[in-house]
């Protein structure tokens, strides 16, 4: 049977995460050295616990980035971070994305879609996943079209230090891009008024109402936006286009957003996350010591019938949907609006355009250990 990090590339996962659901909802799997949280009740627990961290106490920062600009990068980001000033910082980045109207988002990602397709040629599925939605929040940041090609060019390669896997050379060419997305980002966090009403401008404003005064953190969640938004929102679109192989295609553009949110539970882009215990953490009989780790399987949670009826059936418009797929609790991921609105700008533009999906014959995803992203 698959582990649950080889099942994110399997065609159907589904399966396995129920047994798990049913079974083991939250157990110490040996062959991980990991316990696994798959049910509803088990990941919202862990998600939730303040005994439970991000990072592993010992090592905060991977090793092989510490000392680089990526490393610092990735110390400052809320994703990666615990206690007080990170729940205070994250205040401040949700605070400035609530400022960003997904209606403007949608425009931007609508237009970046239709200059990549009057290119001709095949349809640049790549590109459509990763380069449009990373160009569109670089947009939103105050860059220009070059600067917002590079940001996203960047963004690829910074994301590659973040995996526990990453090669030494994949955290050299992170260290670089982090150091040039900063260069980037930086006046527009310096000098908010030259980004004009753009998010760094929101994120400055945000932080001095808050009577944030450091640089840095801004400067690192700012590269944050590019970064969170590469993986999640290419898994979101790709696995919206193979729904549309399978399903109805959506008539108006509020049916194409709630199929495109109903996929983000069904088939979630992001299937897993991982929590380290700093303090002994209960659940139900099983104890959780310093030092060990759980997995979090959000797509399985997000099927699991105790909080979503007839989970694995696809219905777009489910009234009151429990979704894990952007997390929970201090670490619940602000841009879910913003990805929703991106994703389902580019498939819509696709359609308009006559371009339906065709589902791969040899379907395949790429080898991450998290994100669930088809190679289209």
């Amino acid at each position: 049977m698959p582990t649950p990090l080889e099942a994110v590339r399997l065609a159907d996962p589904y399966p396995g995460y129920a047994v798990l659901v049913a079974e083991r909802p939250f157990a110490f799997d040996p062959g991980l050295n990991a316990w696994v949280a798959a049910d509803a009740a088990a990941v919202r627990a862990v998600l939730d616990s303040r005994a439970l961290r991000v990072r592993p106490a010992a090592e905060p920062v991977p090793a092989g980035i510490t000392g680089t600009a990526a490393g610092e990068v990735f110390g400052d980001l809320v994703r990666m971070t615990d206690g007080g000033l990170q729940r205070r910082l994250k205040g401040v980045v949700v605070k400035a994305l609530g400022e960003v109207d997904p209606a403007h988002a949608a425009r931007l990602a609508a237009g970046q879609t239709r200059a990549v397709l009057a290119e001709g040629g095949d349809v640049p599925f790549e590109e459509l996943m990763f380069a449009v939605p990373a160009r569109v929040v670089a947009a939103l940041c105050g860059l220009d079209a070059d600067g917002s090609a590079e940001a996203a060019r960047l963004t690829g390669e910074f994301v590659q230090c973040i995996p526990a896997l990453a090669t030494p050379e994949q955290q050299r060419t992170a260290a670089l891009a982090a150091a040039r997305l900063r260069e980037l980002l930086g006046p527009g966090v310096e000098d908010p008024d030259a980004a004009g009403n753009g998010l760094l401008a929101a994120l400055v404003r945000a932080a001095r109402e808050d009577s944030w005064t450091g640089t840095a953190p801004l400067l690192a969640n700012a590269v944050g936006f590019l970064s969170q938004t590469y993986d999640a929102t290419a898994g979101l679109i790709g696995n919206t286009l193979l729904a549309l192989t399978r399903e109805e295609t959506p008539k108006t553009a509020e049916a194409l957003e709630a199929f495109v949110r109903e996929v983000v539970r069904h088939d979630a882009p992001v299937q897993n996350t991982r929590r380290f215990a700093a303090e002994p953490f209960r659940h139900g009989t099983a104890e959780v010591a310093p030092g060990e780790q759980v997995l979090v399987l959000l797509a399985a949670a997000n099927r699991d019938r105790a909080v979503n009826p007839e989970p694995h059936a696809f219905r777009p418009g489910r009234e009151d949907p429990v979704v894990f797929t952007f997390g929970a609790g201090a670490h619940r991921c602000p841009g879910e609006e913003l990805a929703v609105a991106i994703a389902t700008a580019v498939v819509g533009t696709l359609l308009d355009r006559g371009h339906h999906p065709e589902r791969p014959a040899d379907l395949t995803y790429r080898p991450l250990p998290n994100a669930r992203i088809p190679v289209l």
